[in-house]
């Protein structure tokens, strides 16, 4: 992996470096958005939002985890969870160990803030996150229908 990048704590989803990144991200899905400044202020008062953005040394966009803490309750137990909402990596960037020091830069982060869980959802990259730990948790469901992972962190 190139170590020339630089990785960014976002936590104000005005910051246009971040913006690009997204948009880029939605692109490539081919995605549209109709309202991007109302999804840039859903993001901002959804409360602990929260993504690291990698650069490259020219300030070109590598990549970003986009994660936010997400509580489970019943009348007995608790617990919040770091859910990994969003995660992209370039497609020239790929392959060269970004997205798992992306992940890694999430869960350590998540530990910090006294996260010990990460939970998540993919159709895309089932086997990038078991090769990080992470396994499925066929009870739970996830609205989307996506396939649900955890990984127990630290």
């Amino acid at each position: 992996m190139d170590e020339n990048h630089t990785d960014a704590l976002i936590t104000d989803f005005s910051d246009a470096r971040f913006q690009a990144a997204f948009r880029q991200y939605f692109t490539e899905l081919g995605l549209a958005v109709r309202d991007w400044d109302g999804l840039w202020r859903e993001m901002n008062g959804e409360g602990g939002n929260a993504a690291f953005l990698r650069t490259g040394p020219a300030g070109e966009t590598v990549g970003f985890i986009q994660f936010r803490p997400i509580r489970f309750t019943s009348w007995f137990f608790e617990e919040t969870c770091a859910f990994i909402r969003e995660f992209w990596v370039t497609p020239e960037a790929r392959g060269r160990g970004h997205g798992a020091s992306l992940l890694a830069l999430a869960e350590a982060h998540a530990l910090q803030n006294g996260m010990h869980t990460a939970i998540l959802t993919t159709d895309t990259a089932a086997g990038f996150y078991i090769r990080h730990g992470y396994v499925r948790a066929p009870a739970c469901r996830a609205k989307n229908g996506d396939d649900v992972y955890v990984k127990r962190l630290g």
